[in-house]
Parts: structure tokens; C-alpha cells; sequence
């Protein structure tokens, strides 16, 4: 069976880093870039923080308040609002690169993608390896964005290798390579294995990959169920035959109309809204996707744009919640508006695929 060629490309620290390239004075300080929540104050979460900010315990999904405690004595840390609008617009320059250097690209998110490369460099891990390269520069060149990239056979490897040299990283992990590479690393490095995994394994004194590949499959399925089980004893192993497939790869929907009018009366623009909500809606139902970020946008009459945004708690795809939250967007935008709206339009981004439950072995 022919070697595939895998890469897993991941952009580093993304939100933090793209607020970074915008004002370069950030880059010496603590940076957090936040989701505030409707409540207010500092009440939100932390969508990324930079390396400097992670030096002292500041990560992704902590409370803001917590972070600031922890940057405390940091008296030039800054706290920003999430941008998505224009995270979007870097990640597309990047996601561009991308596909034309892969045989099949997959869009995982705005941060990350996989690539199947192995027609372009023949199977040739030195080969692969200068072109994972040139995609660096390119990236980097064109968005200032550094990224890190795990080669391997797989995805599964190449995930867990991006990881390994964060930031700007480069890992290849050959065939022959692949049990030196994951032996000494720790359990939790294998995707979709969480905290209370990792738990249960520190209790049966199991710490690295190699531990666990002392237990066999039968007491894998009996402690974690079959999927699980086996999932796990593939992992440690390094298999994983999931191919890397085309993925749509559209980062957000969205709808925009040019009013009959130019207005700032919130009962002609809400009911344009509704509208606009439902052709939205119909297509995140045609495609199958849940969203969690909801956003609205207006063109003035001067030309100029102006947009606000909002993170809910779950992804839904549920046209009622859509309405109310543009609604509640439309009523905080024209709290100050002076200028009357030209254009109006909807979207919604963080998009994922609707499905059931997932579990330990769903991690792409």
C-alpha cells in the first residue's frame, strides 16, 4: 500500500497573533484576545492569549476575570475584543496558499487544515518537507502568519506533530519514525483524549504512549467501550486510515441587501433582518452546519461599514434564536447611530457540521 504524505497546518496563538500583525507594539506584551459576554464588565472567556499571556497561566476558554488576576502584576497586558470579521479575511489569504500546494485540502477551521500532498512529492518525505517549507514563506510573506505543520503518514500524527514545536514549528514523522516520535510523549498528546481519560489512566499508573501500549485491546473495550477501545489501541499505535477529504470550506454564511430606502428606523431595518435571517437560515439548513456566531453589518450612507458581532454559549441552527439575536444586535447598533443605513446583511461564522454526540474518536 502506497505512504500517503499528510500535513496538519496550524496557525499559532491565531486570534492574538492576528491582533499582533495589526499593532506591533503588541508583540512584547501579555496579549488576550476575549469573548465578552452580554452581562457586561469583564464576564466572558478567553478565546486565545499569546505566548507571552501563557507564561503565566493564561489559556483559551479561562474566564476573563481569572486572566486578569494572573496578569495582574503586568501592567501593559491587554485584553482585546475578538475581530472576526477580519481573522476571517487573514485566514482566507492563508487557506488559499494551501490549496493550491495540496492534491486534497481540508478545511478544519479558521486556524487549521489538513493537506494531502503524497501525488505532488511522490511520496518523498524530503520532498514534502521543502514544500511544507515554501508554504511557511508563502503564509508568512503574504499574511505575516507563522504556522506550524506535522508531516506523517497520517492525520492523527501530523495533528499531534504540529504540535510539537509550537511556534513557527516544522515535524516530520516518517514511517520508520513514528513509535520513537509517540513513545515518550503523554497520553493526553493523543487527540480527543481529555482530562478525565487521562484521569483514569494516571490511576492504573499509565503517564506515556508506551505505557499504554503495554495494555491490550481486550482491557482497552472493557474499560472504555469498543469505539473507544479501539480508537485508543489504534493511536498509541500511530494507525489511522481516515482519509483526508474535500471540505467545503466556507468560513461563514452570509446575506446582504441594499435597502429601498436609507434608514436608521429600527422597525424598517428589523423586519429587512428577519428576511435576510431566513435566507441565511435556509442555507446553513441546506449545508447541514450549526453556527455560534451570529453577526450583522451595515454599509452608511457615507460609505463607510460598521458591523457587531456575538458569540452564544452552543452552536445552534435554529432559526428563532438567529432572529432574536440579530434583533438584540439591530437594537445595540442604533443606540448611537447617526448616519442612516444603505445596506444591511447577516451572517453567521464558527461553523461546524450538525451531528450527534461526540465522542473520543470524533477529533477532526
Amino acid at each position: 500500500m502506497e505512504t500517503r504524505i499528510v500535513f496538519h497546518i496550524d496557525f499559532d496563538y491565531f486570534y492574538a497573533q492576528c491582533e499582533e500583525i495589526r499593532t506591533p507594539e503588541l508583540k512584547s506584551k501579555p496579549v488576550c484576545v476575549c469573548v465578552f459576554s452580554d452581562r457586561g464588565g469583564d464576564s466572558g472567556a478567553i478565546a486565545t492569549a499569546n505566548y507571552t499571556a501563557r507564561k503565566y497561566g493564561v489559556k483559551s476558554g479561562m474566564p476573563i476575570m481569572f486572566a486578569k488576576k494572573r496578569l495582574e502584576e503586568k501592567k501593559d497586558a491587554v485584553f482585546l475584543p475578538v475581530d472576526f470579521d477580519y481573522y476571517i479575511e487573514m485566514s482566507e489569504k492563508a487557506m488559499e496558499i494551501m490549496k493550491k500546494n495540496a492534491d486534497v485540502f481540508e478545511y478544519v477551521g479558521k486556524d487549521e487544515a489538513y493537506l494531502d500532498v503524497t501525488k505532488r512529492v511522490e511520496g518523498n518525505f524530503q520532498k514534502a518537507s521543502h514544500l511544507a517549507q515554501q508554504i511557511k514563506n508563502s503564509i508568512r510573506e503574504k499574511t505575516k502568519l507563522s504556522c506550524s505543520i506535522g508531516i506523517s503518514p497520517n492525520k492523527l500524527i501530523s495533528k499531534i506533530a504540529s504540535d510539537f514545536q509550537k511556534p513557527d514549528g516544522l515535524t516530520i514523522v516518517s514511517p520508520e519514525k513514528v513509535d520513537i516520535f509517540l513513545e515518550p510523549l503523554t497520553i493526553r498528546k493523543i487527540p480527543g483524549i481529555g482530562k478525565k481519560t487521562e484521569n483514569r489512566f494516571s490511576e492504573m499508573n499509565l503517564k506515556t504512549i508506551e505505557d499504554l501500549k503495554k495494555m491490550d485491546i481486550f482491557t482497552l473495550n472493557k474499560e472504555f467501550g469498543r469505539k473507544s477501545g479501539t480508537f485508543i489501541y489504534n493511536a498509541v499505535r500511530g494507525i489511522d486510515n481516515e482519509p483526508v477529504k474535500e471540505k467545503e470550506d466556507s468560513i461563514q454564511y452570509s446575506k446582504i441587501v441594499t435597502l429601498k430606502k436609507d434608514s436608521k428606523e429600527y422597525q424598517f431595518l428589523s423586519e429587512n433582518l428577519i428576511e435576510l435571517c431566513k435566507e441565511v437560515h435556509d442555507v446553513v439548513k441546506k449545508n447541514n452546519r450549526m453556527f455560534k456566531s451570529i453577526g450583522i453589518h451595515f454599509v452608511q450612507s457615507d460609505l463607510s461599514n460598521k458591523s457587531k458581532s456575538r458569540m452564544l454559549r452552543n452552536p445552534t441552527a435554529n432559526l428563532e434564536e438567529l432572529q432574536k439575536n440579530v434583533d438584540q444586535l439591530l437594537k445595540e447598533a442604533l443606540e448611537n447611530q447617526t448616519l442612516t443605513i444603505r445596506r444591511l446583511g447577516v451572517k453567521v461564522t464558527e461553523l461546524s457540521e450538525v451531528k450527534g454526540q461526540s465522542d473520543i474518536t470524533s477529533y477532526f
